[in-house]
């Protein structure tokens, strides 16, 4: 009689990073070389990357890679810095399915988070963007500077406090002279309304720190924000400082969570997770069912509508997010998806799914604030 473990075939793994996906060629294009800057550091296994929605491949396709490969034990990990509803939600529930449907072991590994490397990463860019700035204009007291990071912003409060506690690691650990935070969409504050306060400080330096992994429509609205407020302030001196990217870190990062799976210390924060706990504000999201929202988008590739600002007419040089604000797009059900995903639909928004409201969707520093917002040519014809 054979021991049944003796005659038990290995699992050969594999490694697939999920990513949400964009528009923006640039965006999909440095999410390729992270995932090709990963894989050898995994010499002995395939690695795989797809996305959520829009951007081609989807993470279906990477899987199926994979499974030609003889993959028969998936190690997946979410290619995105905080576990909001995508990671949560959203790409679970497609690994879960294709899990069901082919027959093969997919783990599910965590966000990036908050983490040592990460908070080195970012470092990093913040001291690059400094000392181009002295080398440039001369130097400026870093305690007459102040920082703004920027993050992605979330409907989940737990996800959009972890770029508060980054913000504050960072402010700390170099002595800025002051700190705020800010978010591209969905939550409070935006980029313009942020640093319209932060103007009001008087503070010398302003450096505009992006806490994002890739480039896009998000990165260009806060880019293009930074601009306009800049362009009021002219006595403040603003700094533009590079998102994350590919930096050293951000791969060994990867790499951790995708290692964290097989060592059993693969702990997604859940103490504060909406969908579990009864967070104030945010009561009736407990419980809400697993699924993505995403499948009307899946794969409709780069070229899709919404890709470039020049097919906008509320815009100008940059994405500002109006478009969300308008009832003629479908966007009027209390939130925005916030994830270059805002930015015209060319088919009906009301396609099967329903979304929690976000219960501050009205805030007035948030999109709201948008409303006030008019591009150069507007306020050219005004004059």
């Amino acid at each position: 009689m054979h021991d049944v473990n003796e005659t038990q075939t290995p699992p050969k793994y594999g490694v697939m990073i999920c990513g949400h996906g964009s528009r923006s060629k640039s965006a999909v294009t440095e999410f390729a070389v992270l995932a090709e800057k990963l894989a050898p550091l995994f010499p002995d296994w395939p690695v795989e990357y797809g996305y959520l929605e829009f951007a081609t491949p989807v993470i279906k396709t990477g899987l199926d890679a994979l499974r030609a490969k003889g993959v028969t034990h998936v190690l997946a990990v979410p290619g995105m810095l905080f576990a909001a509803g995508h990671a949560k939600n959203d790409i679970p529930s497609v690994l879960n399915t294709y899990a069901a449907e082919h027959d093969i072991t997919i783990q599910y590994g965590r966000e990036l988070a908050i983490d040592l490397q990460m908070l080195q990463a970012a470092g990093d860019r913040i001291k690059s963007a400094v000392d181009e700035a002295n080398a440039t204009y001369g130097a400026v007291d870093i305690a007459d500077t102040c920082l703004v990071v920027i993050g992605r912003g979330a409907s989940d409060p737990d996800a959009n406090s972890n770029v508060s506690k980054i913000c504050r690691m960072l402010w700390e650990g170099m002595g800025f002279g002051w700190a705020e935070v800010g978010y591209s969409g969905v939550t409070f504050p935006l980029v313009q309304p942020c640093l319209e306060h932060v103007a009001r400080l008087g503070y010398k330096r302003v450096v505009v720190f992006p806490y994002f992994l890739f480039s896009g429509i998000l990165i260009d609205r806060i880019y293009g924000f930074t601009d306009e407020v800049a362009a009021h302030y002219p006595d403040i001196e603003f700094i533009k400082a590079s998102y994350l990217n590919d930096h050293p870190k951000v791969i060994a990062t990867f790499a951790d969570r995708v290692r964290e799976i097989i060592d059993g210390n693969n702990n997604m924060n859940c103490a504060l997770c909406k969908y579990r706990a009864q967070v104030l504000g945010f009561e009736a999201d407990v419980g809400v069912a697993q699924e993505s929202h995403h499948h009307h988008v899946e794969g409709q590739g780069i070229s899709a509508p919404g890709s470039n600002v020049e097919d906008c007419k509320l815009c100008d040089s940059f994405c500002s997010g109006a478009c969300r604000l308008d009832s003629d797009h479908h966007h009027d059900h209390g939130h925005d998806h916030a994830h270059d995903h805002d930015h015209h639909h060319d088919h009906d928004h009301h396609h099967g799914h329903t979304h929690q409201p976000y219960p501050h969707a009205k805030h007035p520093h948030g999109p709201e604030s948008v409303r006030n917002y008019k591009p150069k040519s507007s306020q050219e014809s005004d004059r």
